[in-house]
């Protein structure tokens, strides 16, 4: 066989792979030669179809789970079309729409913004979704409220201005009414504003001093003890509509690498560090996750000022619609970094990245005074 016709057959066989892979993304079941014959191959016979099915199975690129069943693709075939696919992104009008009317939103309540932005992607990809954010600063906290778990503990909810909530136990010294815990809560409230100060006898008054430090200065040093980026989650329930996660080992695994704090920090890593798309199928995850793969990570960074400061990221079976999802996901990382951008200039928030990220030492210094300050604004009271 010449050069000639050995780059033919190679054509060929690439042809029918992707459009064997396309047929299956959209179906779901093996695909057989007749199928693919009637679905835009019909210049080719069965027989032909079917000898290319058997070198494409000899390469690795698909396999067969019955002799007389259809093919599917493996995952180093999933690469190969997502590789292909990379460079043309499909996005429909309506999805296009759909982002910009969440994402192209002035805010300063950060924390909601990017809620809200996971929401969405993860409402069009039907994909769990994860997105790793810079900590921004100038935030400080705006109210703590209190509710008791038992009788020696009680559970601190902070909100700050971003609308960040983070949550500290509080332990009580002895059993402490509801009624405490309201006039704890207002001398907090009170601590935070300056105004409406609540009577207190001389014991509710120092435990209620003690603890309002203790909460606050916790508060400031998990904050600014920076050690990975913030992660934003949503789409749990999104992996249950795909067949491939009905099987409980499976959804098991890929829940597993869903929570997996330093997992997620990796892949966020990798393409906050190359600042390009990159993606993740089946056994490119068993460094991360035990087998059995079915699934796949699709990743895009996104910036402020021209810096990557982030990356989104979708977590679904590897039998993905690539095309979409990397349309999607670009469009994502294009209004995350305008909207972002212009947030920044809007409000004069500036933000930092974890220690194990370059970040500008006088500035987070200047930050971190800045937080103290704020946070402790009635030491004097002490």
């Amino acid at each position: 066989m010449s050069l000639g016709e050995r780059k033919n057959r190679s054509a060929k066989e690439k042809e029918v792979l992707i459009g064997l892979v396309d047929l299956y993304l959209k179906q779901g079941k093996p695909i057989g030669s007749n199928t693919l014959k009637e679905s835009g191959f019909d210049y080719l016979s069965s027989a032909t179809i079917r000898n290319y099915f058997a070198r494409l199975e000899a390469q690795g690129l698909l396999k067969q789970h019955h002799a007389s069943g259809g093919r599917v693709p493996t995952d180093k075939a999933y690469r190969m079309y997502a590789e292909l696919k990379k460079s043309s992104p499909e996005i429909s009008k309506n999805d296009d729409l759909f982002l910009s009317s969440i994402l192209s939103r002035e805010t300063k309540e950060i924390s909601i913004y990017f809620q809200e932005a996971v929401e969405a992607i993860s409402e069009l990809t039907s994909c769990a979704v994860f997105v790793a954010a810079p900590r921004f600063d100038q935030d400080f906290i705006v109210q703590i409220k209190l509710t008791g778990i038992d009788e020696r503990r009680a559970l601190c909810i902070i909100l700050t201005d971003f609308s960040q909530i983070h949550t500290e136990i509080l332990y009580l010294p002895k059993k402490v009414e509801k009624l405490s815990l309201k006039k704890l809560e207002a001398y907090f409230q009170f601590r935070l504003t300056g105004l409406d100060r609540p009577k207190l006898n001389d014991a509710e008054e120092t435990f209620a001093k003690h603890s309002y430090n203790e909460i606050v200065l916790r508060h400031f040093v998990s904050y600014t003890n920076m050690q990975f980026e913030d992660v934003y989650k949503a789409g749990f329930s999104k992996l249950l509509m795909h067949s491939e996660f009905h099987d409980p080992a499976i959804l098991s695994n890929t829940l597993a690498l869903f929570e997996n704090r330093e997992s997620i920090h990796r892949i966020l890593k990798d393409c906050f560090e190359e600042k390009k798309l990159k993606y993740w199928i089946g056994d490119d995850l068993s460094i991360m996750a035990p087998p059995p793969f079915y699934m796949s990570v699709i990743a895009a960074p996104y910036k402020i000022h021209n810096h990557t400061v982030g990356a989104i990221a979708i977590l679904g079976p590897d039998r993905l619609p690539y095309p979409k999802i990397f349309g999607i996901l670009e469009k994502v990382s294009d209004y995350l970094s305008k909207n972002l951008t212009k947030t920044m200039y809007k409000f004069r928030i500036n933000y930092r990245q974890p220690r194990s990220q370059a970040i500008d030492v006088k500035q987070k210094d200047r930050n971190v005074i800045g937080l103290t300050h704020q946070s402790l604004i009635e030491k004097k009271d002490d």
